[in-house]
């Protein structure tokens, strides 16, 4: 496969990556990391600002300004995630949005919790802590050597079941899974995995992690299969940093408990009182705390707009596959490059290993002479390797140019 034939596309009036002076004179591949502002979104976010402060920030003027700003956020993140809006919390980030929900949920002393053993380490640290406070087991569930590639998109999910199956014991009552694994690239099979769970006897919660999926991939049917469904919109949405989502089942709004509680929590944000012992929202804000920083949500919302500006969600995943395909096919066939999958990844997450033969330099070492020449990955630790990924606003340039310095650093080092 050529990187010289061309990857067509119906471009908008302006393409997305013009938009982003974040990518001027810069090769970037860091969109798991963070994505770039486009400048339509922080000129809404400056807009806001001076809304607010043109109404004044706490007069009754403003809340009706604030109120439709929460909302209209509410309900385009639920639109996205295939839920209703009042199953739709915000949150700050992935680790909040995760947590904030895993430790209200009805778990026991003695309990078995599953996760997997490609999990980011905040969440990993977050289980682990809960399982120390309340005294659960936990044990891994192997995907990490899942190889595989998108072409075998069916044998990878029938091999995660499978080991869902061989983990799961009679008091595993949560499992955590990434919906796009941060580290190999692999997708997970998020809807089979919560079929699976709600015929098992103890019928565990689903904790799935969003941070790679959110603006990527269609989400909708595994947001609204899992339990709690975790995403930013600082990555692959090109949002700001501060804001995202979590969509949550109607067992966890009906069975589980407010964890950090704040103003916002609360049905009356006037009052909480000895007389109730119940003041919280029976919806999704019973996991909101306090104050947040609402022209984000314009900023957020104005990005979201300029994704849709580039195709809906399967067009945009198809571009991302041709360029990660082109980039995966590309670096094997560099000699001391070695992809983590034996296929073309499922979605813009390509990550490879250098052979030592090959190369002295350390992932750290290669991230910091690309760097020196504007192009831009990340080195990742378990499994050791560097990782590049590709976006809608990624082109072929940015992989010829991306191909061309791996191949010296393995050609120079050797």
């Amino acid at each position: 496969m050529s990187l010289n034939r061309p990857i067509h596309a119906t471009p908008p009036d302006r393409m997305l990556r013009d938009l982003c002076p974040a990518l001027s004179g810069k090769t970037y591949f860091n969109y798991g990391g963070q994505g770039p502002l486009p400048d339509p979104s922080l000129d809404a976010i400056t807009a806001s600002w001076k809304r607010i402060q043109q109404l004044g920030p706490f007069t009754t003027d403003v809340w009706p300004y604030i109120g439709a700003e929460v909302n209209s956020t509410r309900a385009q993140l639920a639109t996205l995630c295939g839920v209703p809006p009042h199953r739709l919390a915000l949150s700050e980030n992935v680790t909040s949005g995760c947590v904030l929900p895993l430790w209200g949920l009805p778990i026991r002393e003695g309990d078995h919790v599953l996760i997997s053993d490609c999990e980011h380490p905040g969440v990993v640290a977050a289980c682990l802590e809960l399982a120390r406070r309340m005294g659960l087991s936990v044990h891994a569930l192997p995907v990490k050597h899942l190889r595989g590639g998108r072409n075998d998109q069916d044998q990878t999910d029938a091999a995660v079941l499978e080991a869902l199956e061989q983990q799961l014991t009679a008091k595993t009552r949560l499992v955590v899974l990434s919906h796009l694994l941060w580290n190999t690239g692999q997708r997970m099979p998020i809807a089979a995995v919560a079929a699976q769970l709600q015929q098992h006897p103890a019928q565990p919660f689903l904790l799935v992690d969003a941070a790679q999926s959110m603006g990527q991939i269609p989400v909708d049917e595994a947001a609204a299969a899992a339990d709690i469904y975790a995403f930013t919109g600082h990555k692959w949405a090109c949002g700001p940093e501060g804001l995202g989502g979590v969509a949550l089942s109607e067992r966890v709004l009906e069975e589980s408990n407010p964890t950090l509680i704040g103003w916002r929590s609360l049905r009356d944000e006037t009052r909480a009182s000895l007389d109730d012992p119940h003041p919280f929202h029976a919806d999704s804000r019973r996991f909101e705390v306090a104050t947040s920083c609402v022209p984000l949500m314009a900023g957020l919302r104005c990005s979201l707009d300029q994704l849709e500006h580039e195709g809906g969600p399967g067009q945009r995943l198809e571009r991302i596959r041709l360029l990660s395909e082109r980039l995966w096919q590309e670096l094997s066939d560099v000699p001391g490059v070695m992809p983590l999958l034996d296929g073309p990844p499922a979605a813009g997450l390509v990550s490879f290993q250098l052979d030592p033969n090959s190369t002295t330099l350390q992932p750290a070492q290669v991230v910091q002479q690309l760097g020196e020449q504007g192009i831009w990955i990340r080195d990742l630790a378990d499994p050791s390797c560097l990782r590049a990924c590709t976006h809608v606003c990624s082109n072929d340039n940015d992989l010829q140019t991306l191909v061309k310095a791996i191949r010296h650093v393995t050609a120079s080092d050797a």
